[in-house]
């Protein structure tokens, strides 16, 4: 009987041979999907933002992940095959956030160009259940997002030469949002205690961003790069110690995952369950993780309000 990773494959194989007889059968028009000049495929949330900021009005964007969703655990559907048939680039995050892309590749063929953003972005090790791996949440440190920026611009123009100035243009333009971004948030982390500065997530998905900016990560609920992971009741018992002993103020839960755990952590720790992060993933319209420049300033307007026990709030530029 075939295991259903194997059914999915065939799934995704069968969809994407569909979508090739119809595309032999309507001709190529040249362009994208609502008169745009190029079809872009993004992983995860956070991917498709950037891609968009770049892309503009001449880049036709289709985001595999929704809001909300974690891409450790994504399963591909048929419809991720059809549309990676149909795309001129496919961009992707890299690392085990959105290595289920292999599949869903090679069951749609196309001729999309296929960028990994973590090849062009400044790396960092984390540890996993494996041992040391690399941590894949590079977005998490706003210099890694220009640096990505900067390889999205370079895709897009190979696929649209004739785009070249407006995606120069736009790549320019946010990227200097990010570096404001980056030059605030760092001030905000600045006025919490040193001493205070101590992180507990969900997962280790932030470590770039306490790198960044000066945080010492204690542990995580699930001890892993992954929310696949599952944490022992020996790995619990030791973080509640760990957060005893090192005075930590809050544990931070995920905006995309239950929180229950953290909350039965805080009550045996002692410490508050602060606010939620945006972690994986970015939030529905109207949330405050709706883009990826909302995403950062709300983390780090939660983080230097629960690290220092609610005597820091930090205000943010639009």
């Amino acid at each position: 009987m075939p295991s259903p990773r194997a059914s999915v494959v065939a799934l995704l194989a069968a969809a994407a041979a569909s979508v090739l007889v119809v595309a032999a059968g309507c001709g190529d028009e040249g362009g994208g999907a609502n008169g745009t000049s190029v079809s872009a495929v993004a992983t995860t949330t956070q991917v498709a933002d950037l891609v968009r900021n770049v892309g503009g009005s001449r880049v036709a964007v289709d985001g595999i992940l929704p809001a909300n969703a974690d891409p450790h655990g994504y399963e591909p559907r048929p419809s991720d095959a059809a549309a990676l048939t149909d795309a001129d680039v496919v961009f992707q995050a890299g690392g085990d956030i959105d290595e289920w892309l292999d599949e869903v590749v090679d069951s749609a063929g196309g001729h999309a160009e296929r960028v990994t953003l973590i090849d062009s972005v400044t790396t960092v090790e984390g540890e996993d259940e494996h041992g040391e791996e690399t941590d894949p949440h590079w977005w998490q440190d706003p210099r890694n997002a220009i640096l990505a920026v900067a390889a999205i611009r370079g895709a897009l123009v190979r696929a649209d030469p004739d785009g070249r100035a407006g995606y120069e243009r736009r790549a320019a333009g946010y990227s200097g949002k990010l570096r404001r971004l980056d030059a605030e948030v760092a001030r905000c982390i600045d006025q919490v205690p040193a001493g205070k500065r101590k992180l507990v997530t969900t997962h280790d998905a932030l470590g770039y961003f306490a790198n960044r900016y000066g945080i010492e990560v204690i542990g995580a609920v699930i001890p892993a790069l992954s929310t696949q992971a599952q944490p022992s009741a020996k790995d619990v018992g030791e973080l509640v110690d760990q957060i005893k002993s090192e005075g930590v103020e809050a544990i931070f839960p995920e905006a995309s995952l239950s929180r229950k755990l953290e909350q039965a952590i805080s009550r045996e720790a002692g410490a508050e369950v602060g606010g939620q992060l945006w972690a994986d993933t970015l939030g529905p319209e109207g949330s405050s993780g709706e883009t990826y420049l909302d995403a950062v300033r709300a983390n780090a307007g939660t983080l230097a309000e629960g690290l220092s026990g609610g005597s820091v709030t930090c205000s943010f530029s639009r």
